[in-house]
């Protein structure tokens, strides 16, 4: 039986893990997540492919996982989890109190500042976690990616067929943004501070002479700024809130150290 097989059964028939088979197929697939050769979502064309028995190992994992007590200098903590080693190897640059847990892939080049990785993750080579920034169980994050200070990208477990938060190639997060159940943000999107994204949250471009609107995903290349919008309740009309896309990033914007001036060639604040 193949391991995805072995995970299938046992997560409709729990008794399964105490089979030593069953053990070892989730504690394989968890590895091979922290290694980075098997992701809880994939590329599929234009899309992303789920691969649900893979959340289904990381959720069955946590209950063959003892508590341990782990010890960093004069730090601990007491999980079940461990943390990520190895990063001189892994060619990771990883700031104290920067923390990624077992079961998270950080690739080459990847820059933490004091932030949190979450098992499950992928975190692809070239990208900046910055400052208090959280990267959420299962999130997908591309290559040359900036996620600022204090962005929080939700994370996912269950239910199973639920997509992870996506953020692909090249795109900047700005300050403070929320992006979470299943928000995917296309390549090279700029997000100014604030943007707060779910999946009901309205996208409007508003750059042509009609409103396009997007629900749980931006468009590639796109700047977007927070904005709100008028909702009729039964005490009244109220202003919610929602993304705008306020036009596209330029060529002259293309470098990761000149995403600020796509920004602010739209008058956004970063």
């Amino acid at each position: 039986m193949t391991n995805q097989e072995l995970i299938e059964k046992a997560w409709d028939d729990r008794s399964l893990l105490k089979d030593e088979a069953t053990i070892k197929a989730i504690k394989d697939t968890v590895d091979a997540l922290d290694k980075g050769t098997l992701r809880v979502a994939e590329p599929a064309g234009d899309d992303w492919k789920v691969n649900e028995w893979v959340k289904k190992a990381v959720i069955m994992f946590f209950p063959l996982a003892e508590m341990e007590t782990i010890k960093v200098g004069p730090f601990e903590f007491h999980d079940k989890i461990p943390l990520k080693e190895n990063y001189a190897e892994k060619g990771v640059r990883v700031v104290p109190h920067a923390i990624a847990r077992y079961g998270s892939f950080v690739n080459k080049g990847v820059i933490m500042m004091p932030s949190y990785v979450n098992i499950g993750a992928y975190v692809d080579s070239g990208t900046m976690v910055d400052t208090w920034a959280t990267v959420g169980s299962c999130a997908q994050i591309g290559k040359d990616v900036h996620l600022s200070g204090g962005v929080g990208i939700g994370g996912v477990l269950e239910p199973v067929q639920a997509a992870p938060v996506i953020i692909e190639d090249g795109a900047f997060i700005g300050s403070r943004c929320i992006l979470v159940e299943g928000v995917r943000v296309g390549k090279e999107a700029v997000l100014g501070a604030n943007v707060t994204i779910t999946a009901s949250s309205k996208i409007i471009d508003v750059t042509g002479d009609e409103p396009v609107e997007y629900k749980g995903y931006v468009p590639p290349r796109s700047v977007v700024i927070p904005g709100s919008i008028t909702k009729k309740f039964a005490a009244g009309e109220y202003q919610v809130g929602c993304a705008l896309i306020i036009g596209k990033r330029k060529e002259s914007t293309d470098k990761k150290t000149s995403l600020n001036d796509a920004l602010r060639e739209n008058n956004v604040s970063v």
